[in-house]
């Protein structure tokens, strides 16, 4: 197999500045926002050291004003884009993959993840796992998945459950963090639509 290049391009969102990174088959990364143009560099090129920085295809292009209309608080389906999920494990892919269907304002749980994937109760382990190494948070969604109970769980994007409860809001999903679970009825409270 001949060695991929990956090109990259930062940019602002309302939320800071976003770095994402593509090749002929999809996207491959995508950085949260973080403060500056710089740290979203550094943070790309930390895991594609041989990235170029390029110009956005079309396609790219698109991706890159739907985070920005996300980011300003739009409802937005990062469904249909092409990601490129090469060197990940087949399961991770499925993981991915059924992550990709929860859409715009709903969370699941790493249990019912794995209940999907026809997993037993111990794949919720490698759905955690799964959630923690991806590479394209956002458009894999993530900060939808909650843990037991509606309670955060971790994240592992820069701030952390910070992050990841401000995108549920962003969403209009209110999470009670650290209140004692016998108080909270179901995390999934009436959206409003």
């Amino acid at each position: 197999m001949g060695h991929t290049t990956h090109r990259y391009t930062v940019f602002e969102t309302a939320n800071g500045f976003c770095g994402i990174a593509w090749t002929g088959e999809g996207i491959t990364r995508f950085q949260l926002p973080t403060r500056t143009p710089d740290a979203a560099e550094r943070m790309m090129l930390r895991r594609l050291p041989d990235a170029e920085k390029a110009v956005p295809t079309p396609e790219i292009a698109e991706a890159i004003d739907a985070a920005k209309r996300y980011f300003a608080g739009e409802a937005v389906d990062f469904s249909g884009i092409r990601l490129d999920l090469g060197d990940q494990e087949a399961f991770f892919k499925k993981i991915y993959d059924a992550l990709r269907q929860v859409g715009w304002g709903h969370t699941t749980t790493y249990g019912t993840l794995a209940k999907q994937l026809g997993a037993g109760p111990e794949a919720a382990r490698d759905v955690g796992q799964a959630m923690a190494k991806n590479p394209i948070p956002l458009i894999i969604p993530c900060h939808r998945v909650l843990a037991a109970g509606g309670k955060v769980g971790g994240f592992s994007a820069p701030g952390g459950a910070t992050s990841k409860v401000r995108m549920l809001e962003l969403e209009g999903v209110h999470i009670e963090q650290a209140q004692p679970a016998k108080s909270t009825p179901k995390a999934q409270q009436s959206f409003g639509f």
